[in-house]
């Protein structure tokens, strides 16, 4: 998923599940040291991966995002819940996320 293309999508997305106009985006940049895991509690919040990161692998209760896996149909770019993100690389690494927080409505 490119920049633009995630930055179209959101709006779509947000007003299908409900939240409208009433979010906040966040441009997350990860720098993830060589073989370094990172968790990322996303509940209730939603991480769009931008770019096709190699030897990573991000995982979510929505879904899994990792080049190298073979048993998997489908890589996910939406990411919500708990997350779990893996650098394989012996150096460093760069993910770049759109980080979208729905706001809180009062009913």
């Amino acid at each position: 998923m490119t920049i633009n293309l995630a930055l179209e999508y959101i709006p779509k997305r947000m007003e299908e599940l409900g939240h409208g106009k009433n979010y906040t985006i966040r441009f997350r940049h990860l720098v993830m040291q060589g073989n370094e895991t990172q968790s990322l509690d996303a509940s209730n919040q939603f991480y769009y991966l931008v770019e096709e990161a190699e030897q990573v692998r991000v995982e979510s209760e929505t879904g899994v995002f990792d080049l190298s896996e073979k048993a998997v149909n489908e890589m996910q770019y939406e990411h919500q819940g708990k997350m779990q993100i893996s650098n394989y690389l012996s150096g460093i690494n760069h993910l770049r996320f759109i980080h979208v927080i729905p706001k809180n409505q009062e009913q």
